[in-house]
């Protein structure tokens, strides 16, 4: 059921102790006026926001069966398109979130409840908010209207002006450990136990990732697909890895923003192979990645340094950080 599965409260894997302190914020009337959920990529922060969303305007009468998720407000809020919920963020990942949209939110929020008890703002990803924007929003933060709650996520509080986490309720997300998440998997997804180690694997922990890559076997396909092109080109010579850019990236006339995700998928893949080469060579007893490439993986470990494993790391991570401003072609045969 929605709320008393140990483990599995609002249909959510994991995050038992986030819950936990939600429900009890329900039930004794202990609302704050703002939240920020934070923690890495696909943790489950925009799943818990929507959760917490839908218990906040739940119709049931007890506290204990919210949300019940059989309600009009459960079932519009999930879909997010509940007349008091707005749902702001940045036009894609990436991209800036802008003044205009906290100022239009703003305006939202300064009207009544349409259908429910609260109108709620649910602002994904803020860390892509400009400075101007995450200004604005300190209006809504430093006065509060009674029958306005802010559900905001970021990865990270440093990467928010110290105004903003200053004000609300902040709930730090991490990953699960990997026998938790592997172990759920089979369970709630009713798989067995190899694919679900390896998904808990792969997604380091991150349930969202863990359940995307389940139900989207293009990108598990993808990924693999990224791998074999690793392979390949850690064997190259320069003349077919210029080839390879213009094969994989400028042959198929795709728009900037194409070639900039398909780069970015690329990099986040060759980032965590690189991350289990180091661990092997430093043989830390922490879990690898990418499992089903562990012999592979092994073998090159022993044929790199430290040293060049981490230079050739650090320079994925600085392409990584101008994907979004940099000459695309260039950065690609750079890397």
């Amino acid at each position: 059921s929605w709320a008393t599965i140990a483990g599995m409260e609002w249909d959510l894997i994991g995050h038992t102790w986030a819950v936990r302190m939600l429900q009890h914020h329900l039930s004794t009337g202990q609302l704050r006026h703002a939240y920020l959920f934070t923690g890495p990529k696909e943790v489950g922060k925009r799943s818990l926001a929507l959760r917490f969303a839908m218990a906040i305007n739940c119709s049931a009468t007890t506290p204990e069966d919210k949300p019940c998720g059989k309600c009009l407000n459960c079932r519009q809020i999930q879909h997010m398109q509940h007349a008091d919920l707005f749902v702001v963020q940045a036009e894609s990942e990436g991209q800036v979130l802008k003044v205009e949209q906290i100022r239009e939110l703003q305006h939202q929020l300064s009207l009544a409840p349409y259908q429910s008890n609260f109108r709620i703002g649910l602002l994904l990803r803020m860390e892509e908010a400009n400075e101007s924007a995450q200004n604005a929003l300190l209006k809504t933060l430093e006065e509060p209207n009674d029958k306005v709650i802010l559900l905001l996520t970021a990865n990270m509080v440093e990467n928010l002006l110290p105004t903003i986490p200053s004000r609300c309720e902040i709930i730090s997300l991490r990953p699960l450990p990997i026998t938790q998440l592997a172990a759920e998997l089979q369970t709630r997804e009713d798989i067995d136990i190899e694919k679900a180690k390896l998904l808990a694997h792969i997604s380091g922990g991150r349930p969202g990732f863990a359940l995307q890559l389940l139900h989207d076997p293009d990108q598990l396909q993808r990924r693999n697909d990224w791998l074999e092109d690793i392979t390949f080109l850690l064997r190259a010579n320069h003349r077919e890895r210029f080839a390879y850019c213009e094969r994989n990236l400028y042959s198929r006339k795709e728009e900037r923003t194409a070639i900039r995700e398909r780069l970015n998928e690329a990099l986040h893949v060759w980032l965590s192979y690189w991350r289990d080469v180091l661990i092997t060579i430093w043989a830390a007893n922490i879990p690898l990645i990418n499992l089903d490439r562990t012999d592979q993986i092994q073998q090159l470990s022993k044929t790199i340094s430290a040293s060049r494993a981490c230079h050739l790391t650090r320079r994925l991570e600085s392409s990584l950080t101008r994907l979004t401003n940099a000459n695309l072609r260039l950065l690609a045969e750079s890397i």
